[in-house]
Order: structure tokens, then sequence, then C-alpha cells
């Protein structure tokens, strides 16, 4: 089902108006809403976001997180700055392979706001002036005339978020057209897909989490496989979602009847890949 991009300065009223949204979506019984945002990961923001390593990371995280819970019964809103233009463009190419719609909502405020608004937050929530001056100065505002950013609902501090209109956008607009480099073959296992895909993405998660307290050398083990992950050193989210895609691409053309096997075929390909 839809996704739903938030986009604005820090402490822009985000997270505010994704959970108003929520509850409004989920006035429709049945309708399941998954709000994803860095709360979810725990992210300390000023350590994060003094870091490039650690901020394209954290941008990686909660783009697997998207595309794990992106499906065809639940809808998903992407809690985050998503400031850069560059990585609303990779979520935007995420729906064309979901084949879902989506929509950007702008909490368009003033930096003098925004930053009035993190003073009063308290002091363990807070940006540093530091870091909240550089990220509203890298800031890359939507633009309704690029597809990525399209269609797009721009709320400023006073507004009642127009909640049809969005709600019109992700249940009465066709989803974008898969273009060859996002369309999959057919396999001959309904469920093999999703089984790959969800099997692949929570041995990521592992990895990525048990990093945070393991050093290298250390041997990771990950749900459902009996092999361990043997990291010789640290590995970023980038070049394992990387390696991800290589082994899903290698092994929808080479399916498995075996669906247990998943999770050890792609620990030896970690291993033998990252040594």
């Amino acid at each position: 089902m839809p996704l739903v991009v938030m986009c604005g300065y820090p402490c822009s009223g985000k997270t505010r108006r994704a959970e108003e949204l929520k509850a409004h979506l989920e006035q429709n019984p049945g309708r399941r809403v998954h709000v994803v945002g860095d709360a979810a990961l725990d992210v300390h923001r000023n350590t994060v976001y003094a870091d490039s390593q650690k901020e394209k990371d954290v941008r990686a995280a909660l783009k697997a997180e998207v595309e794990r819970k992106v499906n065809k019964d639940d809808i998903v809103i992407l809690d985050s700055l998503n400031y850069i233009k560059g990585y609303r463009y990779e979520l935007f190419c995420l729906t064309k392979h979901a084949q879902t719609p989506h929509c950007l909502v702008y909490c368009l405020t003033s930096d003098e706001q925004s930053s009035s608004w993190n003073a009063c937050r308290p002091a363990a929530e807070q940006y540093t002036q530091d870091i909240f001056d550089a990220l509203v100065l890298r800031f890359e505002a939507p633009d309704s005339r690029n597809r990525w950013d399209s269609p797009l609902f721009t709320v400023l501090k006073d507004d009642v978020p127009p909640f049809e209109a969005i709600s019109d956008a992700l249940f009465k607009r066709k989803a974008p057209p898969p273009n060859q480099s996002t369309q999959s073959q057919p396999l001959s296992s309904v469920n093999f897909l999703y089984e790959l895909d969800k099997i692949t993405q929570d041995v990521l998660m592992a990895i990525f989490n048990a990093q945070k307290t393991s050093v290298p050398g250390d041997l990771i083990p990950v749900p459902g496989a009996t092999e361990k992950i043997e990291l010789s050193r640290s590995v970023n989210m980038a070049e394992l979602r990387k390696l991800r895609r290589q082994f899903i691409s290698y092994t929808k053309t080479h399916p498995t009847e075996n669906t247990g096997q998943i999770s050890n075929m792609f620990v030896q390909y970690l291993n033998k890949s990252l040594h």
C-alpha cells in the first residue's frame, strides 16, 4: 500500500503531523498504518548528524525498514528529515518497484520557528545549534515539478493538514508503472520473492544491530540460519544493501524450493563477499 514521506527542517512538526495523519487514516476499519522513523532506531541525533557515515547508515536502515513494511495491505509513513532529494528519489524508485502510490508531506516552517521549537524540547532531545544550522543549510526543499516529490502537500504550522486530498492521492491514484530496472521477473513460487526479501532483510538488520556492541572478529548469529556471520571489519548498511541486491538478483534466477535454506545461503554469500 502507499508510502507517505514526511519532509522538513529539524523540529518542524513532522512527527506531530505523521501521528495526525495516522489517526485519520486508521479511521477506516481494517486499515493498518506503520510509522517508520528515527525513534524506532534509537537514533541519537547529534551523534548521527555529526558523522556523515553514521547518517548514511541510518538513512539506509530507514529505507530498508520501509522496504520491508511496504506491501499490498498496509500504509507506511516515513517520519524523518528526508532532506536530500537523491534519497527521496530512491524512495520513489522503491514505490515503483512495489507498484504502489506515494506522496510527500512537507512541513514548511522558518528556521527561526524550528529553532524556537527545538529550544523548547527536553535537553536530551534537542539538536545542538551547530547541528541544527548545518541541517538547515543542507536542506534540499521538495519541488512538485520533480516526479519523486509529487504529489506534494505543503503544511504550514497553523494549517489543518489536507487529509482528504492526501487520502485521494494515496488511494485514488494509480501506482507508478514499473520500468525495466524495477520490474522483477515472475517466479515459480508466489511466496518465494516475499520470503527472499523478508529473510535477507532480517539478516541485514541483525548484522546492523549486532555491530553496535560487537567488535571485528566476533561471530554474529542471524535469524533462521545455523551458520554465523564472520566479520573481520565494520560494515556499513550501504555495503550490506548492495550485497543483498546482488544476492537477490542471482537467487531470483536460481530459486530454491526450500525457503528454509535462504538464511544459510545468504550468510555463506556474505561471508565470502566480505573477506
